[in-house]
């Protein structure tokens, strides 16, 4: 087959370009506690269904900053004791998706939560409030500013505390609780389980936001990873500041996170991937130290993968 990475032998051994800032742990360790700092103000507003088996709620509840977040909450009925939950993450720019798609959850029993990222496509809000650019892109929002400030660190934020909520509700069995997403929700799904250890097991199918470097270095700063060109050519085309940058972005890259992860994880990857390389995707499944497995996909990239829904089904059931 052709080749637009790795080969096959190399992926499963590489470990990622993208510096580590030397303060990682501390700095995500700060970053908890400001969450849960936080009174989450949940607000559940009924809404209209005609699913036998489910109630469903817009849920809000407050992140940090102040943010209120918008999620789909379906609650299935006629189940008895706790009950296992699913947390739902979607792509980049994009919301929480139709209803309809959470149906087969409720039906087998889950708590099904699906957030709409702040400041995307769905009914979260960005208070914004960072200093620097705020016209292309979520991963260079903040860049410019603290590191605390960065907007990815307040999403990765929002994934943790909606898995609190959750898992605080009086019917969800928190030792079962699912997490799962593509692209942005892949690694949304690594990054929830990396800042909530008790995420019991995980989907991404091919994850977002890992080793922003070696997609820079494969020159595939485009489409989802467009705005660090953007950036550079704005305001260091020099690139003077290109080791400060990247190591500021490993705050919010998930091969420095993975390592948090206790999640039994099941990876879905395409090899011929433009848009999120298969070797960034390595670069954090090798550093998960817990039970995981990857599924390989040889002749695709960034779309829809076959049978990959089945496969999340069967795994995630099993909570």
């Amino acid at each position: 087959m052709p080749l637009i990475d790795m080969p096959l032998d190399q992926l499963q051994v590489y470990r990622g370009r993208n510096p580590c800032p030397p303060d990682m742990d501390a700095y995500w360790d700060a970053a908890l506690a400001e969450m849960r700092a936080v009174d989450p103000k949940v607000e559940l507003v009924a809404r209209p269904s005609k699913v036998a088996y489910a109630d469903c709620f817009e849920m809000r509840f407050t992140g940090v900053r102040g943010a209120r977040i918008r999620c789909q909450l379906l609650q299935p009925k006629g189940f008895r004791g706790k009950r296992p939950a699913l947390l739902q993450f979607h792509g980049y720019s994009g919301h929480s998706g139709d209803w309809a798609d959470k149906y087969r959850w409720a039906a087998q029993g889950f708590v099904v939560a699906a957030m709409d990222c702040r400041g995307q496509g769905g009914g979260s809000e960005d208070v914004g409030g960072v200093k620097g650019t705020t016209f292309h892109g979520q991963i260079v929002r903040g860049l410019d500013d603290k590191p605390e400030n960065m907007t990815l660190r307040h999403i990765f934020l929002d994934t943790a505390e909606l898995a609190r909520i959750v898992m605080d509700m009086d019917e969800v069995d928190p030792d079962r609780v699912g997490a799962t997403g593509g692209s942005q929700g892949g690694g949304l799904t690594l990054a929830c389980s990396a800042l909530e250890p008790r995420i019991r097991r995980a989907f991404p199918v091919y994850p977002f936001l890992c080793d922003y470097q070696r997609v820079w270095e494969m020159d595939l700063a485009k489409d989802a990873y467009d705005e660090l060109r953007y950036w550079f050519r704005n305001f260091d085309p020099r690139h003077e500041r290109e080791k400060e940058v990247f190591t500021r972005l490993g705050y919010v890259d998930n091969q420095h996170l993975a390592k948090r992860i206790k999640a039994e994880v099941r990876m879905a990857t395409g090899l011929m991937d433009t848009i999120c390389p298969a070797s960034t995707q390595f670069a954090a499944y090798n550093r998960i130290t817990a039970k995981k497995s990857v599924l390989i996909y040889p002749d695709f990239g960034h779309e829809g993968i076959p049978g990959t829904g089945d496969e999340a089904f069967e795994f995630l059931a099993d909570l």
